[in-house]
C-alpha cells in the first residue's frame, strides 16, 4: 500500500491532477465555510458562499473526471452545478422579494 502511494507521488502532478485537488479542496471547504457561519449565528446556516464553493469545487471535480474518463465519478457530478445553482436563484430571488 505504502509502496504504491509512493510510485503515484513520485510520478508528478499534471494539470488534471492539480485541477482534480483544487476542486477537492474547494468543494470540502463548503462545510468548514457552513460551520463557521453556523458557529456564529447558533443556527444551521448555509451562507451564499457554500453555494458558490459547491459549483466552481463540483465543476472541477467533473472536468477531473472527464478527463480521467470515469463514468461513475462523471455522473456523481454532472448535475450538480444545477442543482447548486437553482438553490442560489432561491437566495437571490428571496432578496429580491425582501429588498
Amino acid at each position: 500500500m505504502v509502496e504504491k502511494l509512493n510510485e503515484i507521488l513520485s510520478q508528478g502532478f499534471g494539470i488534471w491532477e492539480v485541477i482534480g485537488f483544487i476542486g477537492l479542496v474547494t468543494f470540502s471547504s463548503r462545510f468548514i465555510i457552513q460551520w463557521i457561519a453556523s458557529e456564529k449565528k447558533k443556527e444551521s446556516v448555509i451562507p451564499v458562499s457554500f453555494w458558490y464553493l459547491s459549483i466552481v469545487g463540483s465543476l472541477c471535480l467533473l472536468g477531473y473526471a472527464i478527463a480521467r474518463a470515469d463514468p461513475i465519478f462523471i455522473l456523481s457530478y454532472l448535475f450538480n452545478g444545477l442543482i447548486y445553482g437553482r438553490n442560489l436563484f432561491f437566495v437571490y430571488s428571496k432578496k429580491r422579494q425582501e429588498g
